[in-house]
């Protein structure tokens, strides 16, 4: 019997919620019904943004940002839900990810924190939800993430076929899917977060640079880009992750001299992006006969390309040619989360986040 279930993500761009409804049949075979990405209103979003690299934290500011995001996620699922008329009663479960304001598995006490009240969500959309999925994988000694590759080998698998799947969100992932179900993933550093970060310092305007139109009247600026590739995360091993906690606007500026241009910057940025992912797909234990693209990156095609010509002689694509819009994918992940959730399924993955034992990821809040 499939259930229908609505999945949440709002990624470290925090510029939208992409909300996504999705069947998934005994199997657990999700099937895309309907989607949309709902904006974050921008004070909301430079509230969000500043809680994410402070370290003077409020908590009635913490507190009240908790119940806006929640009620921007109540109104995502409720315009989804009304755009293909479903019926509230009709969902099984909201699957909510929540808006990541600090991960830090490496911590001495080690911890991962989102934002978006599961209560309110709950009541204010009457349909039950499903979130905080990364806290248990932490607990059990992982690192709380990635957690899109056990989704990605549950669909993208192909037997006796070495491939990868790509992520470019805001930080960029790799899911490598091996022979004989061979599973890795983690964390390679910045897909898009700098690059954005930068824009919008240029641009109050601008929330991205789109195509890399920026980027492309700029040069590499060497000097800059050896000095971002020194940065600690590039020589860790997997299992890794990161997020804005490490790679953010101040840790940028403080790299700058007066004679750079912004242009250049942002051209540097991206060879940064392209250059750390491809060293990782090349070193992987077998290369990958196909590359699979995902994420709002896929729109940059400067950046694809960047990408492409260190990767070789690997056919490069996008998760659309295995049947899923590349723009959906890791919001159908959390959907398919909470379908593994309600069945009592793993959703980790140790190979993936260094946890001590595959584990149930979830807590769920009823909306009576």
């Amino acid at each position: 019997m499939s259930e229908l279930y609505v999945g949440l993500m709002s990624g470290t761009s925090m510029d939208a919620i992409d909300a996504v409804l999705v069947q998934i049949d005994a199997d657990g075979k999700p099937a895309l019904n309907a989607s949309l990405s709902f904006p974050i209103p921008i004070e909301l979003r430079n509230r969000l943004l500043q809680l994410s690299v402070s370290d003077q934290w409020r908590a009635d500011e913490f507190a009240e940002l908790d119940v806006l995001f929640s009620e921007q996620s109540a109104a995502a699922v409720k315009e989804l839900l009304s755009k293909v008329q479903v019926p509230a009663e009709n969902v099984t479960a909201i699957a909510s990810h929540g808006q990541t304001v600090r991960h830090k598995p490496g911590h001495r006490s080690p911890y991962t924190l989102q934002l978006g009240d599961p209560s309110r969500l709950a009541f204010n959309t009457q349909i039950d939800v499903i979130h905080d999925f990364r806290r248990k994988d932490v607990a059990a000694g992982g690192q709380g993430a990635p957690l899109v590759p056990a989704f990605h080998r549950h669909i993208f698998a192909q037997p006796e076929k070495s491939v990868a799947i790509v992520n470019l969100g805001g930080i960029a992932n790799i899911t490598w899917l091996g022979p004989q179900q061979q599973l890795l993933g983690f964390d390679t550093g910045p897909a898009n977060t700098l690059m954005d970060q930068w824009i919008q310092h240029c641009n109050a305007n601008k929330s991205y640079d789109e195509n890399g139109h920026l980027a492309s009247q700029g040069k590499v600026i060497e000097e800059l880009l050896n000095v971002l590739l020194q940065h600690p995360f590039f020589s860790r091993k997997a299992p890794k992750s990161t997020g804005r906690e490490e790679f953010n606007l101040a840790y940028l500026k403080r790299l700058l001299k007066a004679n750079y241009t912004p242009e250049d910057v942002q051209r540097t940025l991206l060879a940064l992006t392209a250059e750390t992912l491809s060293n990782e797909i090349n070193g992987l234990p077998t290369k990958p006969e196909q590359v699979y693209f995902c994420g709002g990156g896929t729109n940059n095609e400067l950046l694809i390309t960047e990408i492409t010509q260190r990767l070789g002689s690997t056919i490069c694509g996008t998760t659309q040619e295995l049947g899923v819009d590349p723009q959906w994918v890791e919001a159908m992940a959390f959907a398919w989360l909470g379908w593994c959730y309600e069945h009592k399924k793993p959703g980790n993955h140790p190979a993936v986040t260094g946890a001590a034992a595959p584990v149930v990821l979830g807590s769920k809040t009823l909306f009576s």
